[in-house]
């Protein structure tokens, strides 16, 4: 759900029908394309009679024709997939910022589901999920080669159920079992806090269709606070993305001219550029970012676009890496395909993808490792959009298996009378040390110290 919009299918049909007519070469190269689709269709075509005609059972026409569906976007990146109705109103409702479930961000790596970002103050943070963690069960089923799609099937659910998935860590001897309790999962655009001493503090949790209008809510409490705004602190660490029209409405607010993000596709209409407008924008004071490498997609658009234009300090660690957009595109029946469509650049013409944003300033939390490898991000997981210069040739990784089923200190089955994790204490984090928090403030604080005494210092 990163960076998407809406593309009416028509305007792909017209795209088709101008490279048909533009020229006797794209004429030869398409009818060249479309011979070998037919007799591949045809090939299709004959294996789909000789499954309904001679299997065992008789199968489900309907489930033969989506799994073919779905086996060929599996062809493609993993930010594409096809949607069944049901699905696609899912979709639709992540994106108002409301839906049943457990409050994580997933992805695939190395065939295994891992978790890319627990949401806060849901039951996944609240159960001590991590970023990187691997889930390599779901109640009883191994997520091997499991689709993300099923697996957020498996995981959603109505409020107060409960799911158990398994857990391995680094750190943990053999994986353990987290039972959580499903909850309406309300994810709260923008938090906005005032730190004192003029520095306001702007978290935005996904960027969703209320993300501008948030932001600007926030940014006029704090302006009316009694030291004003001197300073900002935008928090994007585990901000997944979003919607691609709130990256960039976000980005403007602080940018007064310029390109904000560009995005560059096959067909034309993908090839856009997005510009800022002096109107509204806020300025006069210093920004930091603070990113992880939970921070992804439409959240590096921002940070991508402020880095460049020279208006905020980047702080954190490396973000995930996602510079691609995903379309949704209706289909007459009610489902819809999610494809990416375009990748996009910042400002300056950078391509991060599969490479992320490196921090002006690199501050570790403390749980990620130093040498930056400790959390997925989109580099690995499988079958992702190259990025520039990225080496394409295949690496073996060690496979990881489900848990073996072991007896427990008191002589049952693990698996029948489950160990759980024991839940995370909430008191002690909030009362947690934000190191990278902390060192942003200090930078504001240390720009006001030499501003008023270098900057605005009155001369004799």
């Amino acid at each position: 759900m990163k960076g998407r919009k809406w593309l009416a299918p028509v305007l792909l049909l017209g795209v088709f029908v101008v490279g048909f007519v533009s020229g006797d070469l794209t004429t030869s190269r398409h009818s060249a394309q479309a011979t070998v689709a037919y007799n591949k269709l045809k090939v299709f075509g004959d294996v789909l009679s000789v499954i309904q005609n001679s299997y065992v059972e008789e199968p489900s026409t309907d489930n033969l024709i989506q799994g073919a569906i779905r086996g060929m976007i599996q062809t493609l990146d993993p930010h594409s997939s096809y949607l069944t109705p049901d699905m696609l109103k899912q979709v639709e409702v992540e994106t108002r910022g409301a839906f049943g479930g457990l409050g994580i961000e997933i992805g695939v790596k190395d065939g295994m589901l891992t978790i890319i970002a627990p949401i806060d103050d849901t039951p996944a943070s609240r159960a001590g999920l991590k970023a990187g963690d691997t889930i390599v069960k779901i109640e009883n089923d191994p997520t091997r080669d499991m689709t993300i799609n099923d697996a957020v099937k498996r995981m959603r659910g109505e409020p107060d159920t409960k799911v158990t998935i398994w857990i391995a860590r680094e750190g943990f001897t053999e994986p353990k079992a987290f039972t959580l309790t499903r909850a309406i999962i309300k994810i709260k655009s923008v938090k906005a806090k005032d730190l004192g001493d003029g520095i306001g503090y702007v978290k935005l949790n996904q960027f969703q269709a209320d993300t501008d209008s948030e932001l600007e809510k926030g940014l006029q409490e704090q302006l009316k606070t009694k030291d004003g705004l001197k300073g900002l602190v935008l928090d994007l660490r585990n901000n997944p993305g979003g919607l691609l029209d709130q990256a960039v409405k976000v980005s403007d607010k602080f940018v007064e001219s310029g390109l904000i993000v560009y995005t560059d596709g096959r067909i034309e209409n993908q090839k856009v550029k997005y510009v800022a407008h002096k109107e509204g924008t806020y300025n006069g004071f210093p920004i930091v970012v603070l990113v992880n490498a939970g921070s992804a997609s439409a959240s590096e658009i921002v940070a991508g676009c402020l880095q460049d234009h020279g208006r905020a300090i980047i702080l954190g660690t490396r973000t995930f890496g996602k510079a691609s957009v995903q379309t949704i595109l209706p289909l007459d029946d009610g489902s819809a395909l999610r494809l990416t469509t375009a990748r996009y650049y910042t400002p300056n013409g950078r391509s991060i993808q599969a490479k992320g944003i490196e921090p002006d300033i690199v501050v570790n939390d403390g749980r990620e490792p130093a040498d930056g490898h400790g959390f997925m991000r989109e580099k690995d997981i499988e079958r992702h959009l190259k990025g520039d210069g990225e080496d394409t040739s295949p690496a073996k990784k060690p496979a990881m298996t489900a848990p073996p089923e072991k007896k427990d200190d008191a002589g049952g089955k693990k698996n029948g009378s489950r160990k759980e994790a024991p839940a995370l204490d909430e008191s002690k984090k909030e009362d947690a040390k934000d190191v990278q928090l902390d060192r942003a403030v200090e930078l504001l604080k240390g720009w006001e110290i030499f501003k008023s005494r270098f900057v605005d210092k009155p001369k004799a």
